[in-house]
């Protein structure tokens, strides 16, 4: 094998295992992995967090605000740091809000 697919089966590698995340974050929560998966791709993107997009994704389960909130924050304990991971180092604007 030469340095490239190396590094290629590294990348493919990581994808998976972030994929394998995400998926049981989405089963957790409840939430479509479609949905979850695209808001990810969409903050990965614009290099933006979007509270209201958030709100947007637990929509679909029509709950009520206060557990909805809780759910959200639940949600964003264990999405937070991994949208960290993803992002290899660049800033994720507005994700300061999660933080411990």
């Amino acid at each position: 094998m030469d340095e490239e697919s190396i590094k290629q089966g590294y990348e493919d590698f990581k994808g998976a295992k972030n994929t394998t995340e995400l998926n049981a974050l989405a089963q957790k929560n409840n939430l479509e992995t479609a949905r979850l998966q695209s808001f990810v791709d969409i903050i990965l993107d614009r290099h933006i967090f979007d509270g209201e997009q958030l709100t947007d994704l637990f929509a679909p389960l029509e709950l009520g605000w206060k557990d909805r909130r809780t759910k959200e924050l639940a949600l964003m304990e264990e999405l937070s740091p991994l949208l960290r991971k993803m992002a290899e180092g660049r800033e994720l604007s507005g994700l300061e809000a999660y933080d411990e």
